[in-house]
């Protein structure tokens, strides 16, 4: 991303650096540790499953803070989500107790997504959106990099391992990022946020075909009830009190 900004000559505005760590830590270092972890113990389904709650933490810490306001159908989008949780997670009660911290983390970071977005509506209406983009990634990569030295591989990273990260690096987060925020300023911020309605689709798509994952009924189910859940939240523009 800061080559491609750097050769575009855009100004990532270094002045709000310290909101770009905030943003950095809590929106990418901290969910991406977390995921990290979950996905030793939990499928990539999943994973992309319960990554979908994060519109719904979103409304209900935004509405505890006063920058949203729950209406009826938004409650049942609420309940809808959570009938969704219980029912991805309860075909699967003799998992071990890993099995259910990696969905408490899966959880966890999706909470952090939100706190990251509710902080971004809140306090980052100045401040351009690419060069958040770009300012957050680069702290965030600083931030993990001392915890590198706690947990070093165990070993070495093979070639197929390097180019996934690779991959990830720069599908997953560099161009993902860049596409992202562009489809914001065509179309809004609202209504950039229904792209998570596709995350478990792909997300289940993709550990069908590369991971050898299977596709449950319990899975399926409940990743309805988690996307129309979703849908419901998001719908409309967002009420916000500040």
């Amino acid at each position: 991303m800061l080559a491609w900004f750097r050769v575009a000559r855009f100004d990532p505005q270094w002045r709000h650096l310290r909101f770009y760590a905030f943003i950095g830590v809590l929106g990418t270092a901290i969910p991406f540790c977390l995921f990290g972890f979950a996905g030793m113990h939990i499928s990539g389904s999943m994973m992309a499953i319960l990554n979908t709650s994060a519109p719904m933490f979103a409304l209900v810490i935004g509405a505890l803070v006063g920058l949203e306001r729950i209406s009826a159908a938004k409650c049942l989008g609420l309940l809808l989500g959570m009938a969704g949780v219980w029912l991805l997670t309860s075909p699967v009660a003799d998992s071990g107790p890993l099995f259910y911290w990696a969905v408490v983390a899966s959880l966890c970071a999706s909470m952090a997504y939100a706190l990251a977005s509710l902080a971004i509506r809140r306090w980052g209406r100045d401040i351009p959106a690419r060069g958040m983009a770009l300012g957050a990634q680069v702290c965030a990569a600083l931030a993990l990099v001392p915890l590198l030295a706690a947990w070093t591989p165990a070993a070495e990273p093979s070639p197929l391992v390097l180019g996934n990260l690779l991959a990830l690096g720069l599908l997953g987060s560099a161009i993902a990022y860049v596409l992202f925020f562009r489809l914001v300023a065509d179309i809004g911020a609202t209504r950039a946020q229904t792209v998570s309605l596709l995350i478990p689709v792909f997300g289940m798509l993709w550990g069908y075909l590369f991971l050898d994952e299977s596709l449950t009924w319990h899975a399926l189910g409940a990743s309805a009830l988690i996307i129309a859940g979703t849908f419901l939240v998001m719908r409309g523009p967002p009420t916000s009190a500040g």
